[in-house]
């Protein structure tokens, strides 16, 4: 990639077309003229996608955000940034523009990005196109944690199954222990509030290549195409340890909360189904096991102390 990048700033750095290339940690690797004109990036800078975002938002320029929490409108957008092969979508700037862009993944996690100007077009049919997007977007969206929902979490499986062999990668089904007993204790609202809580936690460790997302109730997956077994038990593994750690209710300074994971690799012939089930099997394990710790697939023991 590092000699595409190269080559896109010698074809493209005066064409008034937006292009940027960011890397798999999304850190801005290459950005023409255009691109860093409509989003106040100074030549040579390099900042992360979020670093940007967050610093324009606070100057009031850039980008359009129709939210009242930033962080909260952030996550949800790394949930679904850089999880396809290809997006396209709608996206309007505080100058008043209005541009078509889209973003193409490669397989080692670097992106392309390219946006078109199309503030000419009708102010009534844009409307329409806007109103299209926010719907596609909640379609994908859990409404109380703001990360991917089920339906675009399948998805993501079915696309990792979809891969070869050589970057295929693995499930992880994380689920939090004893939440019936922590809403029977302090309410559904509490509840809530663990929830968002882990969501929190564990989306700041998320590559981002990889798929967060809420299936139901307190029970979550990670999606990690091109990631061997072991990579993916040390990834769950800082995550638990985060987890131990917080103590999100204020007004209870002491309450702590766990999770357990199964965590199971692609196998040749596997469907979402079949690859789900092996790593709920091993969730399954884990909670057997004790709780607040990780099951391997095929493992007959914890990969996780539950006093780490």
């Amino acid at each position: 990639m590092e000699e595409v990048v190269q080559e896109l700033s010698g074809l493209f750095e005066e064409t008034p077309v937006l292009i940027a290339v960011y890397d798999g940690f999304d850190r801005l690797r290459y950005a023409n003229k255009a691109f860093r004109a409509a989003y106040f990036i100074e030549p040579g800078e390099m900042p992360l996608w979020a670093d940007l975002m967050r610093r324009n938002h606070q100057a009031s320029r850039g980008t359009v955000i129709h939210a009242a929490d930033f962080e909260e409108w952030l996550r949800s957008t790394q949930s679904r940034r850089g999880k396809m092969g290809f997006r396209a979508f709608e996206t309007d700037l505080l100058d008043g523009r209005w541009l078509w862009m889209t973003e193409t993944m490669q397989a080692d996690g670097w992106m392309l990005c390219i946006a078109s100007d199309i503030t000419g077009l009708r102010a009534r049919s844009r409307a329409v196109r806007q109103d299209r997007d926010l719907a596609i977007k909640a379609s994908y969206t859990d409404e109380l944690t703001g990360v991917a929902n089920r339906r675009f979490v399948m998805g993501r499986i079915e696309d990792m199954l979809q891969r070869g062999a050589a970057v295929r990668g693995c499930l992880a089904v994380l689920d939090i222990d004893g939440f019936k007993a922590i809403n029977d204790r302090f309410g559904h609202q509490t509840g809530d509030q663990i929830l968002r809580d882990f969501t929190i936690k564990v989306h700041g460790l998320v590559q981002r290549t990889h798929c967060f997302g809420r299936v139901g109730g307190e029970e979550f997956v990670l999606v990690m195409p091109g990631t061997s077994l072991e990579e993916a038990a040390l990834i769950v593994e800082k995550m638990l340890v985060i987890v131990r750690k917080s103590r999100p209710l204020t007004e209870r300074p002491d309450f702590g909360y766990t999770f357990s994971a199964g965590i199971a690799a692609c196998r040749e012939g596997d469907i979402a189904l079949s690859l789900y089930s092996r790593a709920d099997k091993a969730l399954y394990c884990a909670k057997m096991a004790g709780r607040n710790r990780i099951q391997l697939d095929g493992s007959d023991s914890d990969q996780s102390a539950a006093s780490g």
